[in-house]
């Protein structure tokens, strides 16, 4: 079973998927947020594609476990999803410093220039967050 891990940003929308196999992520690519209407349209496009059964989303909570208003504009998000592919999980994940370490990696790792980073840093995120949710379900049944 396929799952998608989406960064929910004002601008952006960074998405993931697994393999079949639930064990790794890797990016699809970055949605550049222009209304609605079409963000949900582009994520049907992917879902539709990969046969995705659950969305993990990125909560991003504050540092301390609070949630703050960052986390409601992403609930609302996560809502008008809801309403138009009701026959998805959603699942949201804790995604505390996921764009950080995206971003480290891509500096250090990847040496990978600021300008290249911002087009790319989303979608690095929605890996991270899906990783941490595929690694928190390994060896389980049912994935």
């Amino acid at each position: 079973m396929r799952s998608l891990g989406l960064d929910v940003g004002d601008k952006t929308i960074g998405v993931a998927a697994s393999d079949l196999l639930g064990l790794t992520a890797q990016g699809i690519k970055t949605i550049r947020r222009t209304s609605i209407k079409s963000d949900l349209e582009e994520l049907g496009k992917i879902i539709s594609e990969l046969d995705a059964k659950i969305l993990v989303i990125g909560l991003p909570k504050n540092m301390n476990g609070t949630e703050g208003e960052r986390c409601e504009v992403v609930k609302n998000f996560a809502e008008k999803v809801r309403k138009k592919f009701p026959e998805l999980e959603q699942i949201f994940w804790d995604e505390r410093l996921s764009t950080v370490a995206a971003e480290k990696f891509l500096i250090g790792a990847a040496d990978v220039s600021r300008k290249k980073r911002r087009k790319v840093i989303d979608k690095m995120a929605a890996i991270y967050i899906l990783q941490g949710f595929l690694d928190s379900r390994a060896g389980k049944e049912d994935i």
